[in-house]
């Protein structure tokens, strides 16, 4: 077990690198210069020679030797400083990312409970119309863009039937629509995949074995079927899971939400690269560290993993 674990470790470290590597050499070639973007107003009063000095300092003696410094600065915590505001990245992220945390986690439960009431459903449905309508659900959800379903969303419930306020509001009122826009599309992988798990299952052998024992459709659902479907579901739950952050960016961006998302759509329009690198590596990290908690799962929860793992 402990092999797999070093080896899964590994493995997620080697992504990270990855990832910042990719991320950090597509922000250099970007067009543009972010400095003259910042400080080339006359107003600010900074002279030429000012602003040789800034755009040396974020620039680094050479490639190489800022690669070298930047990635250091990433192992120690040490994002650099923000070119558009001049603050510490790190405090810009800790500003942004209690938002994104909430809108997230309340997002995911969500969608956990709509893939498992569609699945449920379909499967204990003994009307085959009714569970061709369920099935189809998910293709739906996940059709549907986000910016239109929430701009949906605020129509419906905040100017028609006022249910739901758009300015002010209690901080749950606040959550509703942006956690419903953010659950839909992301329930709709889970509720495929669990409701085919599901159907894998019941064609097992053991099934009719148990049925013929006396027990009821609910209970062979939900005390034999559903165990045995939850592996790949989990799967695609951690995926999905990893990906909210990036989801995030159009909800809050909607919504007019303070987190992670609104911090990245600043720093596009400002070019701000020290903050878009460190947004990129930490939706990187938080995919990577979900999909490794996962993989230790695996073993815990399927015995035959066991082996494998040891």
């Amino acid at each position: 077990m402990t092999r797999y674990l070093l080896s899964r470790a590994g493995q997620a470290a080697l992504v990270l690198w990855a990832a910042f590597t990719a991320s950090y050499v597509l922000l250099q070639l970007l067009p543009g210069d972010s400095i003259l973007i910042k400080f080339q107003n006359p107003e600010l009063g900074l002279s030429p020679q000012q602003i040789a000095e800034i755009r040396a300092y974020y620039a680094g003696a050479s490639p190489l030797a800022d690669y070298a410094h930047t990635l250091l600065g990433f192992l120690t915590g040490s994002f650099g400083y923000s070119i558009d505001t001049g603050t510490p990245v790190v405090e810009r992220l800790a500003e942004a990312l209690p938002e994104t945390a909430r809108l997230a986690s309340a997002a995911f439960l969500l969608a956990v409970v709509i893939a498992v009431v569609i699945a449920f459903a379909a499967s204990y449905s003994s009307a085959s119309w009714l569970r061709g309508a369920l099935l189809s659900v998910p293709s739906l959800f996940i059709s549907v863009p986000a910016f239109w379903l929430g701009i949906l969303l605020i129509q419906i419930f905040s100017f028609r039937l006022r249910l739901v306020p758009v300015i002010g509001g209690s901080e749950v009122q606040q959550l509703v629509l942006p956690v419903l826009t953010l659950a839909v599309p992301i329930s709709a992988p889970i509720a495929q995949v669990l409701a085919r798990a599901i159907d894998q299952v019941y064609a097992q052998p053991f099934v009719p074995v148990i049925a013929a024992k006396g027990a009821s459709r609910w209970w062979i659902l939900w005390r034999h079927v559903a165990r045995n479907a939850v592996l790949p579901t989990l799967t695609v739950a951690g995926l999905t899971l990893g990906e909210l952050i990036a989801g995030s960016v159009v909800t809050e961006t909607v919504f007019g939400r303070a987190g992670i998302g609104r911090l990245t759509e600043q720093a596009v329009n400002a070019q701000d690269t020290p903050v878009m690198l460190a947004v990129v590596v930490l939706a990187a990290a938080v995919f990577v560290l979900v999909n490794l908690l996962v993989d230790v799962l695996f073993p815990i929860l399927d015995p035959r993993l066991k082996g494998a793992a040891a």
